[in-house]
């Protein structure tokens, strides 16, 4: 047992020798220790944001669990949010916050490898300050999901947006475009439905909206699901309970033209170094927010001409 301090909080480390992937040997200690380094970035991309947390206590070989509710016995330090559960009936779920460094490692030493957390932050939940596409590949052509992911790009431009993208460190590309929160997540959703619709009937042989995976034949799913009250997206600089650690590895838009890139490029042992070279390029994303209605309004125009 030790206790790390960061200012006027502990935390207490237990069995940091535990391996969490048995593949490469990566321990709980190990992990810990890469939030603490990585927090200074993460922690604003997580500030106020509902989070479920993905614990593996037994390791990535066994089997995880998906927690909303915060426990009874995480200290009484750690914020926590009241929201009404994502279907609107009756109830709430009292989700934590992670507002500092020191949430963020005693997470760690809960064995959450990968924190979700939701589109909007307290206390404006229903207002969501992400716009998300979610790109999986279709036949396990990366490429095709590199393409895919500059043309959502260039459409959220051409709308007044400013794009981001991210690898999940799972299968595919996030390409998220931040927003002022003064509109709800149906006007959101819609917005993101409608772009969908665009790419898919202008790149009808690339690209579809169809839900049903044997009506996709081979294209790439433009998933705009994640757009709604209480679904969430991986957080940047989270861990992948994935064999390797993979990271969530937010991008520079040029890297989409990059044939080496792949989704699990990023991981534990090599992402400190890229933060080192290049920073976060989605630092200071929040200064880039866009309007939801100027955007809808230039879709409107850009679908007559």
């Amino acid at each position: 047992m030790s206790i790390e301090h960061f200012g006027r909080y502990s935390v207490e480390l237990s069995n940091t020798d535990k391996v969490l992937f048995p593949d490469s040997g990566i321990t709980k200690g190990d992990l810990i220790a890469y939030y603490r380094q990585v927090a200074e970035v993460m922690v604003p991309h997580m500030e106020n944001r509902p989070l479920t947390l993905h614990r593996f206590p037994d390791g990535i070989d066994e089997e995880g669990f998906y927690q909303q509710e915060s426990s009874d016995y995480f200290p009484d330090w750690i914020k926590t949010r009241q929201t009404p559960r994502a279907d609107y009936d009756d109830g709430t779920v009292e989700h934590v916050l992670c507002n500092n460094p020191a949430t963020l490692v005693y997470l760690a030493n809960q064995a959450v490898i990968t924190p979700h957390g939701w589109l909007s932050r307290a206390p404006r939940l229903s207002k969501p300050d992400r716009l998300i596409f979610d790109l999986d590949p279709a036949d396990g052509d990366f490429n095709s999901v590199r393409r895919t992911a500059g043309q959502v790009a260039e459409l959220m431009q051409k709308l007044g947006l400013t794009p981001y993208a991210m690898t999940t460190g799972s299968r595919g590309l996030h390409v998220v475009a931040p927003l002022r929160p003064d509109s709800d997540f149906e006007a959101v959703r819609e917005l993101a439905r409608d772009m969908a619709a665009l790419l898919a009937q202008r790149h009808s042989e690339q690209l579809t909206v169809e839900q049903r995976k044997n009506k996709r034949r081979g294209r790439i799913y433009l998933d705009i699901m994640r757009n709604a009250y209480g679904q969430t997206s991986v957080i940047p600089y989270a861990v992948r309970a994935k064999p390797g650690a993979p990271v969530a590895t937010p991008l520079e838009l040029a890297e989409l033209d990059d044939s080496k890139l792949e989704p699990r490029r990023w991981h534990l042992k090599n992402i400190l170094r890229r933060l080192g070279q290049k920073g976060d390029p989605w630092g200071g994303i929040q200064r880039h927010a866009a309007s939801v209605r100027s955007a809808s309004r230039a879709l409107e125009k850009l679908k007559q001409s």
